[in-house]
């Protein structure tokens, strides 16, 4: 029968019946509607690819249906998941050496035939067991995948992002973008954003609304603060800080910039250099832009919509914390 990986989460970070899991996410994709303002009617044609979030599903499951609902599965036969690597430090690529992933769904199985081409390029190794099973950025995703390309028979094609630079992401991007290219796959790239609060050691903060000449600062972890919380609290400050993130990764169809993917890669780098932000799946979405901006120099120019955004709770000390999440879709033009 090949290696399994267990559902080392299940019955955790998300329910292992099958049956409540299944209801669960069938009421999560009911909610999300059309936004008229905003364009948005799902399925979206020509969906590519979906940026969506990987914590617990009482956390970030209604979050992540917002994306998953956008996809058209429509010829659909293989599905890339890009996730961050959480526990082991990587400098590199890694797919499953795995043949099935499991779910309290039923069973994925992976595409050894692709894991072999990406392996013979040099740049990709094969993950150790242990490796695959403590990590969750990417398993968080497969009770979604199953479900909604469930009747399609696909496979998949799961890849841990290490700590790469920005160069290491635009050129896994490159060995990826013919991939991303073709009508039959589909590619979700795994991340979470804004890890906040002292048990994160991440107290960024924005003294006054976006846009501002102000310069951001870091909260102390205790004692008096700087600034009136009160006045402009905490979990206002990281609203704008994330959405800042967003809109620096939004690509809209009527860009007037030359390169709008490359310069979204280099903007993003910058964003994250400057402020620091905690979005966990930054590399997943940096290999994602850098595919991006391979396929664009061949005229194959792509959109990022963001369609929810949603925080764990409020902030208003530096002794509480939070998690934001925040889901897209890419479209080809």
């Amino acid at each position: 029968m090949g290696t399994l990986r267990r559902a080392t989460h299940a019955g955790s970070w998300y329910s292992g019946d099958d049956n409540q899991l299944r209801q669960e996410l069938s009421e999560w994709l009911a909610t999300v509607k059309p936004a008229e303002e905003q364009g948005y009617d799902p399925p979206v044609a020509g969906c590519k690819a979906i940026i969506a979030p990987h914590a617990g599903y009482s956390y970030s499951g209604q979050a992540a249906a917002w994306a998953y609902k956008s996809i058209n599965t429509t010829g659909i036969k293989r599905v890339f998941i890009l996730g961050p690597s959480h526990h082991v430090y990587l400098t590199r690529c890694e797919v499953s050496d795995c043949d099935y992933y499991d779910t309290p769904l039923g069973r994925l199985r992976i595409d050894k035939a692709i894991n072999n081409e990406l392996l013979k390029t040099g740049k990709f190794q094969s993950m150790k067991l242990d490796t695959d099973e403590d990590e969750h950025s990417i398993e968080m995703h497969l009770p979604y995948v199953y479900y909604t390309f469930h009747g399609c028979d696909v496979t998949v094609v799961p890849i841990l992002v290490g700590a790469i630079n920005k160069a290491q992401e635009a050129e896994y991007g490159s060995i990826l973008a013919p991939y991303l290219a073709d009508p039959g796959n589909f590619f979700v790239v795994s991340s979470d954003f804004c890890h906040w609060g002292t048990r994160f050691r991440y107290t960024f903060y924005y003294p006054e609304p976006l846009p501002s000449s102000v310069a951001g600062v870091r909260l102390k972890s205790y004692g008096p603060q700087p600034y009136d919380l009160l006045q402009r609290p905490i979990h206002s400050s990281i609203s704008d800080l994330d959405h800042e993130a967003m809109d620096t990764l939004t690509i809209l169809p009527k860009s007037e910039v030359d390169a709008p993917a490359a310069q979204s890669h280099t903007k993003f780098s910058e964003y994250l250099d400057r402020t620091g932000n905690t979005i966990c799946g930054r590399h997943p979405i940096g290999v994602l832009l850098g595919a991006l901006s391979e396929l664009e120099k061949n005229g194959k120019c792509a959109k990022i919509e963001w369609v929810r955004y949603e925080k764990s709770s409020e902030c208003h000390s530096v002794r509480d914390s939070s998690v934001s999440y925040a889901s897209a879709y890419v479209t080809f033009l």
